[in-house]
């Protein structure tokens, strides 16, 4: 007799046990496709910066030539302003997006001053914005294909058990907005 309830107490033990491994694992799982997702992020915010530190160089350089634009230095100025203030990948994104929008307002304005293209300083930043706005198209890839994974597998039966048991949020996708698939014509060649 007690022999028999001991060992139904031992079943117990190891079902409990091998329960609380499996738990366990999967949220160790979730917990480093979480972070994965906020490395990602912080590549993307990271390749943000670089672009919004480029920009007040590029901002002076055209204002030397054309000092009579100034809603178009406005804008940048905002845009630049709002990504600072954001608190959120949305807000962060919506930023980035504004500030794409003055950008070719403020190529537009440079393709209307022959000698402000043949600039060398003009034409190094203009690079290097170039090279900064590949890295972010990289970078916001590589976030959403990770924000991808981590969304499938907090979906996904048995990590959705988990998951809701301890409140693993989704995480949203950066998407380009209808602005953003509109190819800019800028030629900064004469």
């Amino acid at each position: 007799m007690i022999q028999d309830v001991l060992w139904i107490i031992g079943v117990v033990l190891v079902i409990v046990l091998l329960v609380a491994v499996f738990v366990f694992s999967i949220y160790n799982k979730l917990i480093v496709l979480r972070n994965r997702v906020e490395n990602a992020w912080a590549q993307v915010d990271v390749q943000l910066k670089r672009r919004f530190d480029l920009i007040p160089n590029i901002v002076e350089t055209v204002k030397g030539y054309a000092k009579h634009e100034k809603s178009v230095f406005d804008e940048v100025t905002k845009a630049r302003s709002a990504w600072m203030s954001a608190s959120t990948v949305g807000e962060a994104a919506q930023a980035s997006n504004m500030l794409t929008n003055a950008l070719k307002s403020l190529f537009a304005v440079a393709e209307a001053y022959p000698e402000l293209k043949a600039n060398e300083n003009f034409k190094q930043l203009q690079q290097e914005l170039s090279q900064t706005e590949d890295k972010i198209a990289y970078s916001r890839q590589f976030y959403n294909d990770t924000v991808m994974k981590y969304n499938i597998s907090i979906q996904q039966i048995p990590n959705n058990i988990v998951a809701g048991m301890f409140h693993f949020e989704k995480k949203e996708l950066l998407e380009t907005t209808e602005e953003e698939k509109i190819t800019p014509k800028v030629n900064f060649e004469s």
